[in-house]
């Protein structure tokens, strides 16, 4: 089983990066001898997508479509393709996901997606029939978890973009809030991200059991 778990900050070494290392450590309690791999996007060389509609455009059958521009994109490509779930951690920038991030995902979209027939002809479907799980880990530095409802759109997006795309439905989320002063309670998150990944591994040992 393999796990590519993507971190969408900008700090390799900081709060995200700390998460999704607890959040690995309890999907290995469920799921002992699971493969991950980390991606730190900010140290990849990743270009904006020029909408040129080439990957959207290629074959429907593919399960990777083609993409145009030569960066490391390519490399990421057959992993993403590959994984059997995901960890995605990104922090808030102004109430939703980094740019980085963001880049990402609209360069991997039409790539593993193609043009479905639901809710509306033309929206995204995935290339891959095998069912996949993800979860989610967001961060901030300053908003407390009572107001994520208002400065929280990175969740939303991903609860659409990881079911159409990668076929990855979410199986639990993280937010990670006031980061930056609350020092009350500091194993708080890491204990909430470790049973994030335990919620990761069931979800997939469940995926497994069916798939047989």
């Amino acid at each position: 089983m393999k796990i590519l778990a993507i971190n969408g900050s900008y700090h390799s070494d900081g709060v995200n990066n700390t998460l999704i290392d607890r959040a690995v450590e309890g999907l290995k309690s469920v799921v002992p001898g699971v493969e991950v791999e980390k991606l730190f996007l900010a140290e990849k060389k990743i270009e904006y997508c020029r909408c040129c509609l080439v990957c959207r455009n290629d074959d429907p059958g593919k399960e990777i479509a083609r993409c145009v521009i030569d960066d490391d994109m390519q490399e990421i490509y057959p992993k993403l393709a590959a994984a059997d779930g995901y960890i995605l951690a990104t922090p808030i920038f102004m109430g939703t996901l980094t740019a980085v991030m963001k880049t990402f995902c609209e360069r991997y979209c039409w790539v593993l997606a193609r043009p479905g027939r639901w809710p509306l002809k033309g929206c995204p479907a995935p290339r891959t029939e095998r069912k996949k799980a993800a979860v989610l880990i967001t961060s901030t530095a300053m908003i407390p978890g009572i107001l994520r409802k208002f400065c929280d759109d990175a969740t939303k997006f991903f609860r659409g973009n990881l079911s159409c795309v990668l076929n990855a439905p979410l199986a639990g989320t993280l937010y990670a809030g006031s980061v930056g002063w609350d020092r009350k309670n500091p194993d708080r998150y890491l204990n909430k991200a470790e049973k994030l990944g335990e919620k990761l591994g069931r979800r997939l040992e469940k995926l497994r059991k069916r798939s047989k």
